[in-house]
């Protein structure tokens, strides 16, 4: 990381860019470790205006976390669109997510570290993340199987996404893991169940 010279731009540029280096920062040190004196010095900008965007360390991990929340959402969703069937969306879904925390590995890696705090505003929104994905999965799963079975559809979309979560964990440890392995993995283990003709 080099630090950047500070110069004029739009506060959204400018609050992006904060951002992208607190995510680096965090995914780096760990929350506890992350000092705002290097974020800031990495920015390029004082101290004073980290907190003047964010109000605090705090703010400014939820910032990133709820940036990281926003992007899985945006991709996960559109990879779906055009599907056919229930399977093809499960497995572009899946694929979506797998390629993401591959290609977004700090933001994957600041996520995966911060699900470990239980009771804290991180922990409400990486649950928040948790909650939009198995809510596009139960409504894949009840839109393309005509299931009318809501509470069928929403376990299994909490299954789809607390397996993802620990697969994902597996291929940290597995680099010739590919997303694309990954992905026919998980679906030779789980759309058995989801498909219907295997009732």
């Amino acid at each position: 990381m080099t630090t950047a010279k500070r110069k004029r731009m739009p506060r959204a540029e400018r609050e992006r860019q904060m951002i992208e280096v607190a995510e680096q920062v965090f995914s780096a040190r760990g929350y506890a470790a992350a000092s705002m004196d290097e974020i800031a010095e990495l920015v390029g900008v004082s101290k004073p205006m980290l907190y003047e965007y964010f109000g605090s360390k705090e703010g400014l991990l939820l910032a990133c976390i709820r940036q990281s929340r926003t992007e899985l959402r945006d991709v996960t969703a559109q990879a779906t669109v055009g599907a056919e069937t229930a399977e093809e969306a499960l497995r572009r879904g899946m694929l979506a997510f797998f390629v993401f925390i591959r290609e977004r590995r700090q933001a994957w890696s600041l996520l995966r570290h911060e699900m470990a705090l239980i009771g804290t505003p991180a922990a409400d929104e990486i649950e928040q993340i948790r909650r939009q994905q198995t809510d596009l999965i139960a409504a894949l799963v009840s839109a393309y199987l005509a299931d009318d079975d809501h509470l069928r559809a929403e376990a299994a979309a909490e299954i789809v996404v607390g397996s993802n979560e620990r697969l994902a964990i597996w291929c940290e440890r597995h680099e010739e893991v590919t997303p694309e392995m990954a992905t026919e993995y998980a679906m030779d283990v789980l759309w058995s169940g989801l498909d219907p003709r295997h009732g």
